[in-house]
């Protein structure tokens, strides 16, 4: 990852300088001038949208484990078994 969305919140030299440590580079998505009603912004909702499949399993949902590193085995569980369920899913669609 080489590129981090995000929101108007993250405006200004800290916030960069903190990305750059990291080796990101940041972009803030900013609403258009002409706001009508509901607008959907590109690119920002990636992280959030797979932090919410996350919590669907039971055990991600609260921080029931003493060790991080038992925190991220059970990330790493989850999201391959999200990945084999769309792999299924997508070898049953193609003919």
């Amino acid at each position: 990852m080489q590129l981090a969305d995000v929101d108007q919140g993250y405006p200004g030299a800290e916030p960069e300088q903190a990305a750059q440590a990291h080796g990101l580079a940041l972009e803030v998505v900013r609403l258009p001038e002409a706001k009508k009603g509901f607008v959907l912004l590109p690119r920002r909702w990636g992280g959030k949208r797979c932090l919410a499949w996350a919590v669907r399993f039971r055990r991600l949902v609260r921080d029931y484990e003493r060790l991080p590193a038992t925190v991220v085995e059970r990330h790493w569980v989850a999201f391959v078994c999200l990945l084999i369920k769309q792999a299924v899913a997508a070898a049953s669609a193609t003919p």
